[in-house]
């Protein structure tokens, strides 16, 4: 299995943001249940920017994969104004326990591995808007590896599985649901937050994402009058290095949130009834 992923900054300190798109990158594998092998760099740099910038960026992303047992064999690197750093990631899988986005089942529960908002928070910190605290937990967040919870999933025998990033939470939870051909009911009173980020949407920090993300689903998704605008946004937020909305049965989720217990059980799946996704 092969994926690829690659972004301007999210943080200020070179070494967490090639730390962060080495986590990112590494989700992808880790969403299908899958063990990542390898590695090729991407790097967009000017050339007459600064090195040793670039050096610490190359080891935060070196020592996240380093961490993962994954070798670096390599990469490219391209002469751009904007700069930009990723990975394409090859990894193994049995193809008998392969965890798609199209296998959710009716009766299922949804469970979310990670709290949501690093797109507003990253937003507000390039603002210059964002507590130290508040940063701080979305770096947190965003260095957090989903492996432990894909070997976990595998284990308690998961459904349907995706990574949350640029689409956010209702992005991929349509794309699941498309997949597979049921409503997803999502209770957004039990959707984990990142600190501030209710307040620092309301205070504008909002990037593309939010609108194009709702173009994207459409009318496919239809949401509660009784869920406020500032929280629509966020379940709009776009991601990076999110958690994992998996779709299991009960039995299955109750063994998974007793070795996973900040993951939060956030709704269950029904037959399709005429939305893929539903939202009180």
């Amino acid at each position: 299995m092969q994926t690829v992923d690659f972004f301007t900054p999210v943080a200020d300190d070179p070494e967490t943001y090639g730390r962060v798109a080495a986590i990112n990158s590494l989700n992808d594998v880790y969403a299908m249940g899958g063990t990542p092998i390898s590695a090729l760099s991407i790097v967009c740099f000017p050339q007459k920017g600064d090195w040793d910038i670039l050096g610490a960026i190359l080891a935060g992303g070196q020592a996240a994969m380093n961490e993962a047992g994954v070798v670096v064999v390599g990469g490219h690197s391209v002469d751009d104004k904007e700069m930009k750093f990723g990975y394409a990631v090859t990894g193994v899988i049995d193809p008998k326990k392969i965890v798609t986005n199209a296998g959710a089942q009716v009766g299922d529960v949804l469970i979310l591995t990670k709290p949501i908002g690093t797109g507003a928070i990253n937003t507000a910190v390039k603002r210059g808007k964002a507590k130290p605290e508040t940063e701080a937990a979305a770096i947190k967040a965003m260095t957090t590896s989903a492996a432990a919870a894909s070997k976990v999933m595998q284990k308690v025998g998961a459904n349907a599985c995706t990574d949350v990033t640029g689409f956010g939470l209702l992005g991929h939870g349509y794309e699941m649901a498309k997949g597979s051909k049921v409503t997803l009911n999502i209770d957004s009173k039990r959707v984990p937050l990142l600190p501030d980020v209710l307040e620092l949407i309301a205070d504008g920090m909002l990037t593309r994402g939010d609108k194009n993300n709702r173009v994207y689903v459409g009318e496919t998704v239809r949401i509660a009058d009784s869920v406020s605008g500032v929280m629509q946004s966020a379940l709009f937020d776009p991601q990076t290095a999110g958690g994992l909305l998996i779709s299991l049965p009960r039995e299955a989720a109750e063994a998974f949130l007793a070795e996973m217990p900040d993951s939060h059980l956030i709704g269950m799946v029904s037959e399709f009834g005429g939305r893929l996704i539903e939202v009180s």
